[in-house]
């Protein structure tokens, strides 16, 4: 009778570890590195003579590697055609990608390129780099949320138009057009 107690155990324990053995791949985290263009988008928000304005970017490739269990080892790039922006009217896009503003034509990317990625717990993070506009580079920090179930990034960071040169002459005002602008994003993005 032992002997059958203890093949009883043996057995149950074999298949236990079997069953952890074929899960443990399942519960390891996964690295989302695949973008969902379609599901995706960039946008910002500023203010003109004090009333919000929205706008968008409708062309951009963002590449990620990130980790949620390694999230110091995640990286991210970002690169947007200045000339997809959709300042919320046709007048206001032909403006904005003008010389005066983002011009398109001699500085067609702006970018952001990732440094490090800190974790602050609860699924909020925050990626730290280098945003570059028209040529002139500066340092952000970009707060940002993960959701591992769907696969979503979202975040938002503020930047300022006059350390970029965006809004120049008679538009480098900010009385007209405030020096902040808020820039959002969601991204959208499948695991390995």
């Amino acid at each position: 009778m032992k002997t059958s107690t203890l093949r009883q155990a043996t057995l149950a324990a074999v298949l236990g570890l079997s069953v952890f053995t074929l899960a443990a791949p399942a519960a390891q985290a996964a690295t989302f590195d695949q973008v969902k263009a379609d599901a995706s988008r960039v946008a910002f928000t500023y203010r003109q003579m004090g009333v919000a304005m929205d706008g968008k970017f409708n062309k951009f490739d963002a590449r990620l590697n990130f980790d949620p269990a390694k999230p110091e080892a995640g990286q991210a790039t970002v690169d947007i055609d200045v000339a997809s922006v959709d300042a919320g009217s046709d007048e206001a896009t032909a403006e904005v990608t003008g010389k005066t503003w983002f011009d398109a034509a001699k500085h067609p990317k702006a970018s952001f390129k990732s440094s490090s990625v800190k974790a602050l717990g609860g699924n909020r993070y925050e990626a730290l780099g280098t945003l570059t506009i028209k040529g002139r580079s500066q340092n952000v920090t970009a707060p940002f949320t993960f959701d591992p179930a769907s696969g979503a990034f979202d975040g938002s960071f503020v930047i300022k138009r006059g350390d970029f040169a965006i809004g120049e002459g008679e538009w480098a005002d900010f009385g007209i057009v405030a020096n902040e602008i808020q820039v959002k994003f969601h991204l959208q993005a499948a695991h390995k």
